[in-house]
């Protein structure tokens, strides 16, 4: 990101010293740099964002979850905001907000890491 940016003022500065003429040529780089950051970092971020949006909305009771603090349960009860995880092995509920779950669990994945 840093060599990214100094490259971006070096050719900028490059610009400045260029003739005239040229206008359309820097003009043709600058939406080039705009692209690739926006290729690069704005598109990436976006689609995770959705594809995270996705994963709440579609949480259902009995999904097992990892919440963004690293606790390990299965969904008791949903509400619009909210859910309930149940946590073995003392089957321990906990409200949480739907935004601290992290992933959705497979059971194929959850029935490896058990063995």
């Amino acid at each position: 990101m840093f060599s990214l940016s100094l490259c971006a003022l070096a050719w900028l500065a490059w610009l400045q010293a260029a003739p005239a003429g040229s206008s359309n040529l820097g003009l043709l780089m600058i939406l080039a740099v705009f692209a690739i950051f926006y290729f690069l970092l704005i598109m990436p971020v976006q689609r995770r964002q959705k594809r995270m949006q996705k994963m709440l909305r579609e949480l259902k009771t009995g999904d097992r979850v990892i919440t963004s603090g690293g606790l390990r349960g299965t969904i008791v009860s949903l509400k619009d905001d909210s859910l309930q995880l149940r946590i073995a092995p003392d089957q321990v509920k906990l409200e949480f907000v739907r935004a601290a779950v992290a992933q959705v669990v497979d059971d194929e994945a959850a029935a490896k890491t058990a063995k």
